[in-house]
């Protein structure tokens, strides 16, 4: 018999962030998976990519969701690439997955909108963590179909879809 280790998950998640879009995926991991979660909460967007590389060197996380909030000024933007390019550092110096979960303020039209997006995104990006763990070949059926996390799906362009799975 060959046993498994337990998947863990670490979720980065900020004070900045306007609503906790950390509770959201959690429910979501709980819902789909027997995965550990491992919650790390830091003060800025700029703090996340070293929270996401202590959850996966320190907290031996299997993937991180870095969830962010940055403000609507063209300031918090550059903080948000900044922050997504030490995401993506942190992803090529460790071998893993961080899926980057932000939403602007300036995406939705009021408060009630904006935090219903930042719900929807991260359970939907959650499931997109748990697919990446548990079941990829999911993921290769919906490529090419025009995902969209927090909106409705775009579609596909062409009429036929759903990756090719190398069989």
């Amino acid at each position: 018999m060959i046993l498994h280790a337990m998947k863990r998950i670490g979720i980065a998640d900020t004070t900045f962030a306007r609503v906790d879009m950390a509770r959201s995926a959690i429910s979501v991991i709980k819902k789909e998976s027997s995965a550990e979660i491992i919650r790390y909460t830091v003060p800025g967007i700029k703090d996340l990519p070293v929270a996401a590389k202590k959850l996966l060197e320190e907290e031996r996380c299997d993937i991180v969701m870095a969830l962010g909030m940055p403000g609507g000024a063209e300031k918090d933007r550059m903080c948000a690439h900044e922050a997504s390019t030490g995401l993506i550092a942190a992803q090529l110096s460790t071998n893993k997955h961080i899926i980057e979960v932000f939403v602007h303020e300036d995406e939705a039209p009021d408060e009630s909108s904006l935090a219903h997006l930042a719900r929807r995104r991260a359970e939907e990006h959650a499931i997109n963590a748990v697919r990446l763990l548990y079941h990829p070949e999911i993921l290769i059926r919906l490529a090419g179909t025009g995902q969209r996390q927090g909106y409705e799906d775009a579609g596909p362009i062409e009429s036929s879809f759903g990756g090719y799975a190398g069989h």
